[in-house]
């Protein structure tokens, strides 16, 4: 059950920081910034992946978890349990932030600014380069190396920071189906459901025929 804490624990903390400073920021009329929210993303995912990251993997992510078991790094039978896991976390934090600032109509919920198919392309590309960087800084299906957490938050903070504005930079399925179920926003949720699993499975024979070693394996271990 360790794993599975973990899992909860470590979702938890990115949903409620990252949508947290989303709600933080529109409450103090914008003293955190945009800059200031696609950092907050990046560090705790830091924090997370040094906090958990030896237990579970700290993979805080459906999608994320969905890719290393088509990559034959983590087993089919635990994506069910990560799943519910990363899920029942995403919803408490947003269940909290709701609690805090009953007021706030989006909690964080990640929105189109323009079209949805414009956002669909966005996410599919955006979980595709941090699904490839997830595996490149991996062994199995848990991180390696004392930068493998910086390497991850890195590519997090980047990329919400430039596309944020655009598409929300979701790339995590459980990240945007707890505000949107708990604000009621989920005209445009299909889109970050979808996206990201997308771009995430597409990583997996993209980073194969690249690399010889060390992104797919024949043989499904757990972590």
């Amino acid at each position: 059950m360790k794993k599975y804490a973990a899992e909860f624990l470590g979702t938890f903390g990115l949903v409620f920081a990252g949508t947290g400073a989303i709600v933080i920021n529109g409450v103090s009329h914008g003293a955190i910034s945009h800059v200031g929210i696609a950092l907050t993303f990046g560090l705790v995912v830091l924090a997370m992946i040094y906090t958990f990251g030896d237990v579970s993997g700290a993979h805080l992510n459906p999608a994320v978890t969905t890719a290393f078991a088509v990559a034959g790094r983590f087993g089919w039978k635990e994506v069910p349990r990560y799943v519910a896991a990363q899920v029942a976390g995403a919803f408490a934090a947003s269940g909290l932030l709701y609690l805090l600032f009953p007021t706030d109509k989006n909690l964080g919920t990640t929105l189109p600014a323009g079209s949805a198919f414009q956002s669909f392309i966005l996410e599919v590309v955006l979980t595709f380069l941090l699904m490839l960087v997830i595996l490149s800084v991996s062994t199995g299906a848990k991180e390696k190396g004392i930068t493998a957490g910086i390497a991850i938050g890195s590519v997090i903070a980047l990329e919400a920071m430039f596309a944020g504005p655009i598409c929300g930079a979701s790339m995590n399925p459980a990240r945007s189906l707890a505000p949107a179920i708990v604000s009621c926003q989920t005209q445009f949720l299909w889109v970050y459901l979808l996206a990201p699993v997308i771009g995430a499975v597409l990583a997996v024979p993209a980073c194969c025929a690249f690399r010889e070693r060390g992104c797919c394996s024949m043989s499904p271990t757990n972590p």
